[in-house]
């Protein structure tokens, strides 16, 4: 189908190559959907969240407290996640995985709690086997929910005070990348406090044997179960052949780990932009570098945009609709009866 693809969008009304990043984008849709007119269904946003012990080491400009804050925020509608769902006519799902706080009192949240938070990894484990197996299969079942739900894309955001520390050490160890090029302010840390910061999760570095290369492992030792289950939610809409929307920071070095259990998820994932974070731009590098799968890990937009809650993705959103309905509702020139000057 691939020559088609690139025939049927040359031929439509405009200068090849025109439209940019938006005609890789619709070939991309286009081999997702196995169409030549690909449609985006009932979008939907998963948000997960959770806490993360490393938080106790005060590598976050913010406490803890704020990530229970945030979701009961996002539950009343108030938060910048739920202002563009209302505004892209997105579904969304606040998913609890591992809030240190009790959240029962807000039905909008579903609670799939695993634990108050994970451990803090400087010191051991952030969660066992057994936890990371559980929140992968909650993020696949969320996943599998909106598509028997009717939606054929989907987004993932995260709320999780620290998780940048946790991406940080994801990305070093999975890209490989050296630590000090993936660690930053995160939620506004000044200077001294980022080299503090560095140096605690230099720290839990050194402390973890990194073979056998097995990226559960470096996922289980330093993961959030937000990110964990933002990873098996990618699986699984990769699973069921639906499109994923790729984040900032932290939901793209989810990707890489996504990725390095099952390389195939790839092409379902669409890179909604390039954060104002170093690491993150270093991330898309890491992922575009001499792998024909990601070709397309190339960002709609950049915007300096590093909120998190995956809002970047929810802001692209229009972009990606606007792709899909350029191969259905732009004419070719034959059918226009214009003369194709290339």
């Amino acid at each position: 189908m691939l020559p088609r693809i690139g025939e049927m969008i040359d031929n439509l009304t405009k200068p090849r190559g025109s439209m940019g990043l938006l005609e890789d984008v619709a070939r991309q849709l286009c081999l997702i959907q196995a169409t030549l007119e690909p449609r985006l269904l009932k979008p939907c946003h998963l948000l997960f969240a959770a806490d993360h012990g490393i938080e106790r080491e005060g590598v976050s400009a913010s406490p803890r407290d704020v990530t229970w804050q945030q979701m009961i925020n996002f539950s009343r509608g108030h938060g910048g996640v739920s202002m563009l769902c209302r505004q892209h006519g997105i579904g969304l799902k606040l998913i609890d995985v591992g809030v240190d706080h009790d959240l029962s009192a807000f039905p909008q949240i579903l609670n799939l709690k695993i634990a108050p938070g994970t451990a803090n990894f400087l010191h051991g484990p952030a969660m066992t086997h057994e936890q990371m197996e559980l929140a992968l299969a909650i993020g696949r079942e969320m996943a599998l929910r909106a598509h028997g739900e009717g939606s054929n894309i989907i987004s993932i955001g995260e709320m999780g005070i620290a998780n940048t520390s946790a991406s940080s050490l994801w990305m070093s160890l999975l890209g490989p990348a050296p630590l000090g090029d993936c660690v930053g302010a995160g939620s506004g840390l000044p200077p001294k406090a980022v080299a503090r910061k560095l140096s605690i999760l230099q720290q839990a570095l050194d402390h973890f044997d990194p073979s056998p290369d097995d990226p559960s492992r470096v996922m289980a030792h330093f993961g959030g179960f937000e990110m964990v289950a933002a990873v098996g939610a990618m699986l699984g809409a990769a699973e069921e052949g639906m499109a994923i929307v790729i984040d900032g920071f932290i939901m793209t070095a989810c990707a890489l780990a996504a990725r390095r259990l099952c390389p195939e998820a790839a092409p379902y994932m669409i890179f909604a932009h390039e954060g104002d974070e170093a690491g993150h731009r270093l991330l898309l590098r890491i992922l575009r570098r001499g792998d024909p799968l990601w070709s397309p890990a190339r960002p709609l937009l950049s915007l300096g945009l590093r909120l998190g809650e995956g809002t970047g993705a929810l802001a692209a959103y229009p972009l990606i609709e606007t792709a899909a309905r350029m191969t259905r509702e732009m004419t070719s020139f034959q059918e226009a009866g214009i003369t194709k000057y290339f």
